[in-house]
């Protein structure tokens, strides 16, 4: 002769205030990892792309060149800097008369 019990229904809960902040801070955490996680995998698609990762530089530059930093130093491929010595090299600024 037993009970067999079939279903329970909790109609009202208190909970304190603290465990309510508690379990707030918890869910703010939760979404914060998540959000982290979200932004690290676009940056790393992102930076499988050369556009993205030239887009990037130049959001870089704009960035630091809004500081008061007096010298900003900024690195340019070899290939451009190739380039740019082969057509000053084949007469830039001269002209053909």
């Amino acid at each position: 002769m037993g009970h067999k019990v079939s279903n329970v229904e909790i109609k009202d809960v208190d909970i304190n205030e603290t465990m309510i902040r508690a379990i707030a801070r918890q869910a703010e955490a939760e979404r914060e990892r998540r959000a982290k996680i979200i932004h690290a995998e676009g940056e790393l698609q992102a930076s499988q792309a050369p556009q993205a990762m030239q887009l990037r530089y130049l959001q870089t530059l704009t960035t630091i060149a809004g500081d008061k930093s007096s010298t900003i130093v900024f690195p340019v491929p070899v290939n451009i800097v190739s380039s740019v010595i082969d057509w000053l090299g084949k007469g830039f600024g001269k002209s053909d008369s």
